[in-house]
């Protein structure tokens, strides 16, 4: 198209346009880009031909023209689009991805240009939009009357185009025939992060907070390990807020269980630094090269989702550039050189020194407050707060939940009904459980995740893995489902060993559990521990292992479901037997006087295997008694 003698003036409508990794996509091309590049000029003059548009500049991939109306910029942008969506490529990878930038504002032409910053904000918008995308500013949306049919205009918000002190507000141009989901607008915003908004307060857990801050300040990859539901993407997200200043770069959040296919996982990330694929090139490649010069900080969430596939990028991105640092949170380590593994603990649930509450009981009164419209509890509930915040083993997920009952029940009451603890737990949500899905589970990006499996010939995800999406991001609504997220990861071996587990009421130390199996449990029992399902506690005469309480409820639920619970049962009534003729035994086999203090540390075993064997006698003349059911909870009293 020849340059036009007679410019608009006035309010004038001016469009940059380029193809995005033009420099990589002539690399991939060789002699062929020329011919590619021909192309793409011929569909652009084609559409913008019947327009009153005048082509002012024409330099490489790039295309600078200006309007006198503002909808005629736009539908002619539209259709170019198609056109370039459209046509019939040597390749799909060498279809040019062009993004178009258009800015509405007062200028006048002299001696064949325009010598107004409006050019240059035009030229800004253009560069904040990715391959495939429209964007305008408010101006152009203002005067843009009509839009092309069936056309509409998104709002992205305030950003800040690099140059300008003020912020302008974008639109993305929405129709038929264009791309809808792409990464955030490269603008040069302020806000160097991407961390969630809380809609509770962070209670407690200082030490926790200083010793993580110590960890991530010393090491590259600090991995945050802990069971479902003890609060290790809260703590995660909490620290990171406190550290964008010390990441010149930002600090990015990615959750990992938004991604239903490991090759995704570097996709993912990159959508979160406003990353697009590169054609002929692996996304990880684009992702190591981006983050390589850059000091940031990758709080990587739920890396159990995609194990391996998180191992894998987190490796390349250590190892591309000595700024970046990662912390991920995970139910097992990532096994990576360099790697340090931080389990978080359970709340505290006994008071400070100083006399102050502990921070589980904190919890529990700042989130029973809330669910009371605001009332704190009565000071005569603190002692059955404290038997509530124990009995659930200090796990913030069990007393949120908990604190969730306590729009129905009194402290008191919810105390006496948790020898039930699943039941009372998750009362009210009754949403069935998530089915297992090979590869990892669907997120809240799932538009994206399919524009970017179809670039790298990745089948999208199906309506049925869709669904699973819904279980995924769910996973915390309820016990049950917290803690199936990690069962459904074991082996047999060790979902086994985790159900026969559950006959105990406290540690036991590895004899133990090797008679209660008569096999090693070595293997399994790792498995168990690595998964953060099993605590293992060091002492000087050796480790011992335990659940959490909300565990072994879940557990003991699974042991019935198996119709293993009577031999598991019958079994430790047999090793608690054994264990009482051994407490009035000395170190030489000979009997000593019998100390109660002996019996103390078997008082929760005993009372456990006497509730079993009374739940199945049977008196003459009587029916049977209804077999004692087991809640997962310690015997008490």
């Amino acid at each position: 198209m020849s340059l036009r003698f007679h410019l608009p003036s006035g309010w004038v409508t001016f469009v940059f346009t380029d193809i995005e990794g033009s420099t990589r996509l002539a690399q991939l091309l060789g002699p062929g880009y020329r011919p590619v590049l021909r192309e793409h000029r011929r569909l652009l003059r084609r559409t913008l031909a019947g327009t009153d548009g005048a082509e002012l500049l024409t330099e490489g991939d790039s295309f600078f023209l200006a309007f006198p109306d503002a909808g005629a910029a736009l539908t002619a942008c539209l259709t170019a689009q198609r056109a370039l969506a459209s046509h019939d490529w040597p390749t799909p990878e060498a279809a040019p991805r062009v993004r178009m930038g258009l800015h509405t504002g007062y200028a006048e032409p002299r001696d064949g240009e325009y010598a107004s910053p409006e050019v240059h904000r035009a030229a800004r918008v253009a560069a904040a939009a990715h391959g495939g995308q429209v964007l305008c500013s408010a101006a152009t949306a203002r005067h843009a009357d009509p839009l092309p049919a069936g056309a509409s205009l998104l709002d992205l918000g305030l950003h800040r185009l690099r140059g300008f002190d003020d912020r302008e507000r974008l639109f993305q141009l929405v129709a038929p025939g264009l791309e809808r989901q792409f990464p955030r607008p490269r603008t040069a915003d302020a806000v160097a992060h991407n961390l969630p908004t809380q809609v509770t307060s962070f209670v407690g857990r200082e030490a926790e907070r200083a010793e993580l801050k110590r960890l991530v300040e010393t090491y590259r990859l600090v991995t945050l390990i802990g069971a479902g539901g003890s609060g290790k993407t809260r703590l995660a997200v909490e620290l990171a807020s406190g550290v964008v200043e010390a990441h010149p770069d930002g600090v990015w959040f990615v959750d990992v269980a938004a991604v239903t296919d490991p090759g995704l996982v570097a996709f993912e990330i990159a959508a979160v630094l406003g990353l697009r694929p590169e054609p002929g090139r692996p996304m990880v490649d684009t992702l190591v090269e981006y983050a390589a010069a850059r000091r940031m900080l990758v709080v990587l969430d739920t890396c159990d989702a995609q194990p391996g596939a998180s191992a894998e990028v987190i490796s390349r991105l250590l190892a591309g550039g000595r700024g970046v640092r990662v912390l991920a949170t995970s139910r097992e380590s990532l096994g990576l050189p360099g790697e340090v593994v931080w389990r978080i603990p359970p709340l505290s649930v006994d008071p400070s020194p100083d006399g102050a509450e502990s921070d589980a009981v904190a919890l529990l009164l700042d989130r029973t407050a809330a669910a009371r419209g605001g009332r704190a509890p009565d000071p005569a509930e603190q002692a059955d707060l404290r038997r509530v915040v124990q009995r659930l083993d200090g796990l913030p997920l069990a007393i949120e939940l908990a604190a969730a009952r306590l729009r129905v029940l009194s402290i008191g009451q919810l105390a006496e009904r948790l020898d039930d603890m699943l039941g009372t737990l998750d009362a009210g949500r009754d949403e069935p459980e998530p089915p297992p899905v090979e590869g990892g589970w669907t997120g809240n990006q799932q538009d994206t995740v399919d524009l970017m499996a179809a670039a790298i010939g990745i089948n999208p995800p199906t309506s049925a893995t869709r669904a699973v999406h819904r279980s995924a991001s769910e996973r915390h609504l309820t016990m049950q489902a917290t803690v199936t997220w990690s069962y459904r990861t074991l082996g047999p071996r060790s979902a086994r060993l985790l159900r026969w587990l559950a006959v105990f009421a406290g540690p036991v130390d590895l004899p133990t559990v090797q008679w209660l199996l008569d096999d090693d449990p070595l293997d399994p029992l790792s498995v168990l521990v690595d998964k953060s399902m099993v605590l293992a506690e060091p002492h000087a005469s050796g480790s011992t292992y335990r659940m959490l309480d909300p565990i072994r409820a879940y557990a003991a639920r699974r042991l019935v479901e198996a119709g293993e619970e009577q031999t598991a049962r019958d079994r430790h009534v047999a090793w608690s037997r054994h264990a009482l003729e051994r407490a009035h035994l000395g170190p030489d086999g000979q009997p000593v006087t019998l100390s109660l203090y002996a019996l103390d540390p078997l008082a929760g075993e005993l009372r456990a295997a006497l509730r079993w064997c009374a739940g199945r006698i049977e008196l003459p003349g009587r029916p049977r008694r209804e077999r004692w059911q087991w809640r997962g909870a310690p015997i008490g009293g």
